[in-house]
């Protein structure tokens, strides 16, 4: 176990403590790892990592789940180009905020939708069909899904925030 644990981080970082922990029960840990959406999956190599990221991260800060959104900003968000703006308009309400596309407030409201009703109402499915291919929405419906049983779990454990991970803006 110890060695699947240090495959899955950068050399030189520790194995998350959500890994670590997850990991008493190599079973839970298999089946969590399995069920991972960080692969290449259905969008495209900018959407893959910027889009999947704002579908990750609001879905986090939704949750409050400080821990797993600090991780992600911390080791993806320099990546994707999340500049301090973006890190705040992840935390605030509603998607208007001037530093997304079009495209990435139509995210923003499916994940915020989803958070609230657990579905997304006819007029914005109509809005999200336009814009993505099925495959694509049914991958970030199961992002969202994903990190929001994450962010459960990090939060009812409490687990402490790593020591390089992003805190929330205030």
């Amino acid at each position: 176990m110890e060695e699947t644990l240090a495959r899955l981080m950068p050399p030189g970082v520790a194995p998350l403590l959500l890994f670590r922990t997850v990991a008493r029960d190599p079973r839970l840990f298999r089946r969590m790892m399995a069920g991972g959406l960080l692969d290449k999956g259905t969008l495209s190599l900018r959407e893959r990592e910027r889009e999947r990221e704002i579908a990750i991260d609001r879905t986090c800060a939704r949750c409050g789940s400080e821990y797993e959104w600090g991780v992600h900003i911390a080791f993806f968000g320099a990546r994707v180009g999340f500049a301090a703006a973006e890190q705040r308009a992840l935390r605030a309400a509603g998607a208007d905020t001037a530093c997304w596309s079009a495209r990435e407030r139509l995210i923003i409201r499916l994940v915020d939708q989803l958070h609230e009703s657990a579905s997304i109402d006819d007029a914005l499915w109509g809005e999200l069909a336009a814009e993505f291919r099925d495959e694509q929405l049914i991958e970030l419906i199961m992002l969202a899904g994903a990190y929001h049983m994450i962010s459960f779990l990090v939060n009812a454990l409490r687990l402490p925030l790593e020591d390089f991970a992003a805190r929330f803006p205030q």
